[in-house]
């Protein structure tokens, strides 16, 4: 059988059409297109005016963007471990195995979790010591408080994924882009790099209600002034709280959903 050589104008339109399909079927897909820079255009922005407002910031506290860093680091790698172990189970096309076995929900997403806190472990060790090594920033110098840190920090990042793994189940890997960028979306609100203040007004009311919101504030507070805000870490546990239920009862629903519509055997495209 011959192969004809030629180009052909035909083919291409045909795969561009294969690809448009997808993109209009999916919408996370064409939320990825827009969210991204979106987010940097906000967070950038905020940055800037606060730094304009700061002029003396860095004097003041010159590790606070390394503590930001690292702990927003924290935030989305616990998430995206806890994702990642699920859409291995979607790549090698397992979850119908894992969802007839006797393993329950409860205990594949508890497996995620610890899977969740090994490969954040794997990843973080290294960083924070040579955080210590280049910047002389000891993040385990904050004691106690980096344990609240983290416990909130851990919780917020596994209700997301736990949603996350419900649009999966529901979805199938049309919706992966989530399991790697969900996360982002939230990175301008939860004011990483700056202050609640530096956002409008009604901004501020959104931001206060996202649990990493309350820590970061916590770790500014610590490191500028030296000070403890307990208030905040319980403030953004009560919250944490919430967020974990409606994100294991949305899981259950989507799990529902898809055992009733036959995707969990369909998680392709």
């Amino acid at each position: 059988m011959e192969i004809s050589m030629e180009f052909s104008p035909h083919r291409v339109a045909a795969m561009v059409r294969r690809y448009w399909y997808l993109l209009r079927s999916s919408w996370p897909r064409i939320l990825d297109l827009i969210y991204w820079p979106m987010v940097q255009m906000l967070m950038w922005g905020f940055l800037q005016t606060y730094i304009q407002q700061n002029a003396g910031f860095f004097v003041q506290a010159g590790g606070v963007f390394i503590g930001s860093v690292l702990l927003w680091d924290i935030l989305f790698r616990g998430q995206l471990g806890f994702s990642i172990s699920f859409l291995e189970e979607m790549y090698a096309r397992n979850l119908g195995n894992i969802m007839m076995s006797p393993l329950r929900p409860a205990e594949f997403i508890l497996s995620l979790i610890i899977m969740s806190l090994i490969r954040l472990a794997i990843g973080m060790i290294p960083v924070t010591l040579l955080a210590i090594w280049f910047f002389g920033f000891n993040l385990w110098g904050l004691g106690l408080a980096l344990g609240a840190f983290f416990a909130n920090l851990m919780l917020t990042s596994w209700a997301i994924g736990i949603l996350v793994a419900g649009l999966l189940l529901r979805n199938g890997l049309g919706a992966e882009t989530l399991a790697w960028t969900f996360m982002f979306l939230l990175l301008p609100l939860c004011c990483v790099y700056y202050p609640v203040s530096v956002l409008p007004v009604w901004l501020q009311w959104i931001a206060w209600a996202l649990p990493p919101t309350y820590v970061f504030e916590g770790m500014r507070e610590l490191l500028i002034h030296h000070t403890f805000r307990a208030d905040l870490m319980l403030q953004a546990l009560a919250l944490n709280a919430v967020l974990f239920s409606a994100g294991c009862v949305a899981f259950g629903l989507l799990l529902g959903s898809a055992r009733r519509h036959g995707t969990l055997l369909q998680t392709g495209e």
